[in-house]
Protein backbone atom coordinates (compact mmCIF):
# COMPACT_ATOMS: atom_id res chain seq x y z
CA UNK A 1 0.00 0.00 0.00
CA UNK A 2 1.48 3.55 -0.76
CA UNK A 3 2.61 5.54 2.19
CA UNK A 4 0.21 8.54 0.83
CA UNK A 5 -2.60 5.82 0.82
CA UNK A 6 -1.59 4.70 4.61
CA UNK A 7 -1.47 7.87 6.18
CA UNK A 8 -4.99 9.81 4.53
CA UNK A 9 -6.62 6.95 5.74
CA UNK A 10 -4.92 5.95 8.84
CA UNK A 11 -7.94 6.32 11.48
CA UNK A 12 -5.13 6.30 14.14
CA UNK A 13 -3.39 9.50 12.34
CA UNK A 14 -6.39 11.67 11.83
CA UNK A 15 -8.04 10.96 15.45
CA UNK A 16 -4.30 11.74 16.89
CA UNK A 17 -4.28 15.11 14.38
CA UNK A 18 -7.68 16.35 15.24
CA UNK A 19 -6.66 15.89 18.99
CA UNK A 20 -3.44 17.75 18.61
CA UNK A 21 -5.55 20.86 16.56
CA UNK A 22 -7.94 20.75 19.54
CA UNK A 23 -5.20 21.09 21.88
CA UNK A 24 -2.96 23.44 20.17
CA UNK A 25 -5.59 26.53 20.33
CA UNK A 26 -4.55 29.08 22.42
CA UNK A 27 -6.80 29.78 24.87
CA UNK A 28 -6.48 33.93 24.41
CA UNK A 29 -7.74 33.38 20.78
CA UNK A 30 -10.46 31.51 21.86
CA UNK A 31 -11.04 34.12 25.28
CA UNK A 32 -11.14 36.69 22.76
CA UNK A 33 -12.95 35.43 19.44
CA UNK A 34 -14.89 32.13 20.62
CA UNK A 35 -15.50 30.10 17.79
CA UNK A 36 -19.31 30.09 16.07
CA UNK A 37 -19.32 26.82 14.36
CA UNK A 38 -21.41 27.75 11.08
CA UNK A 39 -23.07 24.90 7.98
CA UNK A 40 -21.39 26.85 5.28
CA UNK A 41 -18.38 28.97 3.99
CA UNK A 42 -20.79 32.61 3.69
CA UNK A 43 -23.18 33.42 5.20
CA UNK A 44 -24.87 36.49 6.83
CA UNK A 45 -24.44 37.40 10.89
CA UNK A 46 -25.25 40.67 12.84
CA UNK A 47 -23.18 43.85 13.80
CA UNK A 48 -24.11 46.05 16.49
CA UNK A 49 -22.62 49.40 16.83
CA UNK A 50 -23.71 52.84 18.32
CA UNK A 51 -26.66 53.09 15.77
CA UNK A 52 -27.63 49.67 15.57
CA UNK A 53 -28.03 48.08 18.97
CA UNK A 54 -28.90 44.73 20.62
CA UNK A 55 -32.83 44.49 21.62
CA UNK A 56 -34.11 41.40 23.22
CA UNK A 57 -37.27 40.91 20.97
CA UNK A 58 -40.78 40.40 22.81
CA UNK A 59 -41.48 36.38 22.22
CA UNK A 60 -45.21 36.86 22.67
CA UNK A 61 -47.71 35.69 20.24
CA UNK A 62 -51.30 36.56 19.92
CA UNK A 63 -53.79 34.11 19.03
CA UNK A 64 -53.81 34.27 14.77
CA UNK A 65 -50.74 36.23 15.40
CA UNK A 66 -47.21 35.75 13.49
CA UNK A 67 -44.03 34.83 15.65
CA UNK A 68 -41.09 37.26 15.64
CA UNK A 69 -38.98 36.08 12.85
CA UNK A 70 -35.32 35.55 13.76
CA UNK A 71 -32.95 36.08 10.65
CA UNK A 72 -31.04 38.42 8.89
CA UNK A 73 -31.64 40.84 6.02
CA UNK A 74 -29.69 43.04 3.06
CA UNK A 75 -28.03 45.00 5.98
CA UNK A 76 -26.34 42.64 7.84
CA UNK A 77 -22.81 41.34 7.11
CA UNK A 78 -21.40 38.37 5.38
CA UNK A 79 -18.49 36.29 6.81
CA UNK A 80 -16.53 34.58 4.49
CA UNK A 81 -14.22 31.54 6.34
CA UNK A 82 -10.82 31.74 4.30
CA UNK A 83 -8.92 28.51 3.41
CA UNK A 84 -6.43 28.08 5.80
CA UNK A 85 -3.74 25.16 5.11
CA UNK A 86 -0.07 24.11 6.34
CA UNK A 87 2.35 21.23 5.31
CA UNK A 88 4.67 19.00 6.57
CA UNK A 89 6.97 17.20 4.21
CA UNK A 90 8.22 13.94 4.64
CA UNK A 91 10.88 12.59 2.15
CA UNK A 92 11.07 8.76 0.81
CA UNK A 93 14.45 8.84 1.62
CA UNK A 94 14.00 8.69 5.22
CA UNK A 95 12.43 5.16 4.67
CA UNK A 96 10.22 5.32 7.46
CA UNK A 97 7.79 2.57 7.64
CA UNK A 98 5.19 1.39 10.49
CA UNK A 99 5.86 2.71 13.98
CA UNK A 100 8.19 4.78 12.80
CA UNK A 101 6.24 6.32 10.00
CA UNK A 102 3.29 6.46 12.38
CA UNK A 103 5.61 8.67 15.23
CA UNK A 104 6.73 10.82 12.45
CA UNK A 105 3.13 11.77 11.10
CA UNK A 106 2.56 12.45 14.85
CA UNK A 107 5.19 14.78 15.06
CA UNK A 108 4.26 16.28 11.87
CA UNK A 109 0.43 17.15 13.18
CA UNK A 110 1.87 18.70 16.84
CA UNK A 111 4.17 20.95 14.61
CA UNK A 112 1.55 22.31 12.29
CA UNK A 113 -1.40 22.72 14.79
CA UNK A 114 0.80 24.70 17.37
CA UNK A 115 1.74 26.96 13.88
CA UNK A 116 -1.85 27.50 13.02
CA UNK A 117 -3.07 28.06 16.40
CA UNK A 118 0.10 30.79 16.64
CA UNK A 119 -1.08 32.59 13.49
CA UNK A 120 -4.88 32.39 14.65
CA UNK A 121 -4.26 33.96 17.80
CA UNK A 122 -1.94 36.79 16.29
CA UNK A 123 -5.07 37.77 13.75
CA UNK A 124 -7.43 37.73 16.42
CA UNK A 125 -5.77 39.92 18.51
CA UNK A 126 -4.33 42.60 15.81
CA UNK A 127 -8.12 42.61 14.57
CA UNK A 128 -8.77 43.59 18.36
CA UNK A 129 -6.44 46.04 18.40
CA UNK A 130 -7.03 47.62 15.48
CA UNK A 131 -11.17 48.06 15.93
CA UNK A 132 -10.51 49.68 19.37
CA UNK A 133 -7.76 51.95 18.31
CA UNK A 134 -6.02 54.26 20.56
CA UNK A 135 -7.80 53.36 23.76
CA UNK A 136 -7.92 55.12 27.07
CA UNK A 137 -4.44 56.13 29.10
CA UNK A 138 -4.18 55.69 32.78
CA UNK A 139 -1.07 56.01 34.96
CA UNK A 140 -1.32 52.32 36.89
CA UNK A 141 2.28 53.50 38.35
CA UNK A 142 0.44 56.49 40.42
CA UNK A 143 -1.17 55.80 43.94
CA UNK A 144 -3.83 57.77 43.09
CA UNK A 145 -5.06 55.45 40.43
CA UNK A 146 -7.16 52.89 41.60
CA UNK A 147 -7.17 50.24 38.71
CA UNK A 148 -10.24 48.44 39.81
CA UNK A 149 -12.10 51.24 40.25
CA UNK A 150 -10.79 51.94 36.01
CA UNK A 151 -11.40 48.77 35.38
CA UNK A 152 -14.82 48.41 36.96
CA UNK A 153 -16.39 51.81 35.03
CA UNK A 154 -15.42 49.98 31.79
CA UNK A 155 -17.33 46.63 32.72
CA UNK A 156 -20.02 49.03 33.44
CA UNK A 157 -19.84 50.89 30.00
CA UNK A 158 -19.71 47.34 28.51
CA UNK A 159 -22.69 45.47 29.71
CA UNK A 160 -24.91 48.59 29.05
CA UNK A 161 -23.78 48.40 25.59
CA UNK A 162 -23.97 44.59 25.33
CA UNK A 163 -27.52 45.02 26.58
CA UNK A 164 -28.02 41.19 26.87
CA UNK A 165 -26.19 40.57 30.25
CA UNK A 166 -23.67 38.68 28.20
CA UNK A 167 -20.63 37.87 30.15
CA UNK A 168 -17.90 40.08 30.65
CA UNK A 169 -14.19 39.26 29.91
CA UNK A 170 -11.35 41.16 31.11
CA UNK A 171 -7.68 40.38 28.45
CA UNK A 172 -4.52 41.88 30.13
CA UNK A 173 -1.50 42.66 28.44
CA UNK A 174 1.94 41.36 29.76
CA UNK A 175 2.92 44.86 30.83
CA UNK A 176 -0.61 46.11 32.08
CA UNK A 177 -0.33 43.26 34.27
CA UNK A 178 2.46 44.31 35.69
CA UNK A 179 1.76 47.23 36.59
CA UNK A 180 -1.89 46.67 37.80
CA UNK A 181 -0.75 44.15 40.82
CA UNK A 182 2.06 46.21 41.86
CA UNK A 183 0.07 49.11 41.74
CA UNK A 184 -0.46 50.21 45.93
CA UNK A 185 -4.25 50.30 46.06
CA UNK A 186 -4.65 46.63 43.87
CA UNK A 187 -1.88 45.41 46.78
CA UNK A 188 -3.56 46.68 49.62
CA UNK A 189 -7.65 45.98 48.22
CA UNK A 190 -5.93 41.92 47.71
CA UNK A 191 -4.47 42.10 51.82
CA UNK A 192 -7.53 43.17 53.40
CA UNK A 193 -9.75 40.80 51.25
CA UNK A 194 -7.57 37.98 51.90
CA UNK A 195 -6.96 38.84 55.58
CA UNK A 196 -2.87 38.27 55.26
CA UNK A 197 -0.24 40.96 55.37
CA UNK A 198 0.91 39.19 52.58
CA UNK A 199 -1.05 39.53 49.14
CA UNK A 200 -1.39 36.65 46.96
CA UNK A 201 -1.79 39.07 43.81
CA UNK A 202 -3.03 36.41 40.89
CA UNK A 203 -5.53 36.93 38.29
CA UNK A 204 -8.06 34.87 40.05
CA UNK A 205 -7.48 37.06 43.06
CA UNK A 206 -7.26 40.19 40.85
CA UNK A 207 -10.80 39.18 39.28
CA UNK A 208 -12.74 38.48 42.66
CA UNK A 209 -12.08 42.49 43.36
CA UNK A 210 -13.77 43.90 40.00
CA UNK A 211 -17.39 44.39 39.27
CA UNK A 212 -19.31 41.15 38.73
CA UNK A 213 -16.20 39.11 38.95
CA UNK A 214 -15.28 38.53 35.36
CA UNK A 215 -13.34 36.10 33.69
CA UNK A 216 -9.39 37.13 33.94
CA UNK A 217 -6.94 36.39 31.23
CA UNK A 218 -3.27 37.46 30.37
CA UNK A 219 -1.67 37.54 26.95
CA UNK A 220 1.75 36.33 26.42
CA UNK A 221 2.00 36.36 22.81
CA UNK A 222 5.37 38.31 22.00
CA UNK A 223 6.51 39.17 17.91
CA UNK A 224 9.78 40.15 16.74
CA UNK A 225 9.29 44.06 14.85
CA UNK A 226 13.37 43.90 13.55
CA UNK A 227 13.26 43.53 10.04
CA UNK A 228 14.93 40.87 8.59
CA UNK A 229 18.73 40.23 9.00
CA UNK A 230 18.71 43.24 11.98
CA UNK A 231 19.25 42.11 15.36
CA UNK A 232 15.47 40.91 17.17
CA UNK A 233 13.23 43.59 18.72
CA UNK A 234 10.88 41.42 20.86
CA UNK A 235 7.88 43.17 22.41
CA UNK A 236 4.34 42.01 23.71
CA UNK A 237 1.46 42.15 21.38
CA UNK A 238 -0.94 43.45 23.79
CA UNK A 239 2.07 44.72 26.30
CA UNK A 240 0.24 47.59 28.48
CA UNK A 241 -3.33 47.22 26.66
CA UNK A 242 -6.44 46.14 29.02
CA UNK A 243 -9.73 44.85 26.99
CA UNK A 244 -12.75 44.77 28.65
CA UNK A 245 -15.51 43.26 26.40
CA UNK A 246 -18.62 41.00 26.30
CA UNK A 247 -18.15 37.43 24.97
CA UNK A 248 -21.36 35.06 25.15
CA UNK A 249 -20.05 31.23 26.53
CA UNK A 250 -22.72 29.74 23.59
CA UNK A 251 -21.95 32.66 20.79
CA UNK A 252 -24.09 32.69 17.57
CA UNK A 253 -24.26 34.83 14.38
CA UNK A 254 -26.63 36.79 16.19
CA UNK A 255 -25.03 37.80 19.85
CA UNK A 256 -23.98 41.01 20.35
CA UNK A 257 -20.35 39.31 21.60
CA UNK A 258 -17.18 41.91 20.49
CA UNK A 259 -16.01 39.43 18.66
CA UNK A 260 -15.85 36.31 16.92
CA UNK A 261 -14.33 33.47 15.14
CA UNK A 262 -16.87 31.50 12.40
CA UNK A 263 -15.58 28.05 11.76
CA UNK A 264 -17.04 25.61 9.52
CA UNK A 265 -19.13 23.06 11.44
CA UNK A 266 -16.53 20.17 12.72
CA UNK A 267 -13.99 21.19 10.24
CA UNK A 268 -11.40 22.85 12.12
CA UNK A 269 -7.84 21.41 10.82
CA UNK A 270 -8.94 18.07 9.15
CA UNK A 271 -5.83 16.29 8.35
CA UNK A 272 -4.99 14.26 5.31
CA UNK A 273 -1.81 13.56 3.12
CA UNK A 274 -0.49 13.53 -0.71
CA UNK A 275 2.19 12.86 -2.81
CA UNK A 276 4.77 15.28 -3.18
CA UNK A 277 4.80 16.91 -7.06
CA UNK A 278 8.12 15.39 -8.22
CA UNK A 279 7.09 11.75 -6.20
CA UNK A 280 9.87 11.72 -3.89
CA UNK A 281 7.99 12.13 -0.76
CA UNK A 282 4.49 12.46 0.86
CA UNK A 283 2.90 15.21 2.85
CA UNK A 284 0.99 15.62 5.73
CA UNK A 285 -1.82 18.24 5.64
CA UNK A 286 -3.59 20.66 7.76
CA UNK A 287 -6.77 22.57 6.41
CA UNK A 288 -9.55 24.85 7.78
CA UNK A 289 -11.57 27.86 7.08
CA UNK A 290 -12.11 30.51 9.11
CA UNK A 291 -13.48 34.23 9.61
CA UNK A 292 -12.23 36.14 12.22
CA UNK A 293 -14.49 39.38 12.86
CA UNK A 294 -15.05 42.18 15.18
CA UNK A 295 -19.24 41.90 15.39
CA UNK A 296 -20.08 44.71 18.23
CA UNK A 297 -17.15 46.72 18.63
CA UNK A 298 -19.42 49.10 21.17
CA UNK A 299 -19.08 46.18 23.82
CA UNK A 300 -15.35 46.46 24.38
CA UNK A 301 -13.10 49.16 25.79
CA UNK A 302 -9.56 49.31 25.91
CA UNK A 303 -7.06 50.89 28.67
CA UNK A 304 -3.59 51.38 28.24
CA UNK A 305 -2.17 51.10 31.82
CA UNK A 306 0.95 53.59 31.70
CA UNK A 307 3.86 53.93 34.38
CA UNK A 308 3.42 57.96 34.29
Amino acid sequence: MPRDSSLSSNPTIRTFAQGAAQSAIRPVANFLAPAVPVPTMTGKYKVYDEKNRFHVPNTKRGLGGRAVRVGFDASDANYNCTPNALDFPIDDLEKLEGDQLMNMAKYGSRLVADIGALAHEKDVITKATAALGAGTDSNFASASVDPVAVIDAAIIDVIKAARNGASVRVLLGATAWLRAKNNANVVKRLVANQKSSVASVTLDGFSKLLFAEPEVQMSLMVEDTAAEGLEDSISFLLDNAIIVFAASANPTTLDPSFMKTFRLDGQWMRPGSYRTEDDRGEVLKMDWSEDVEVTNSAAAKRINANDS
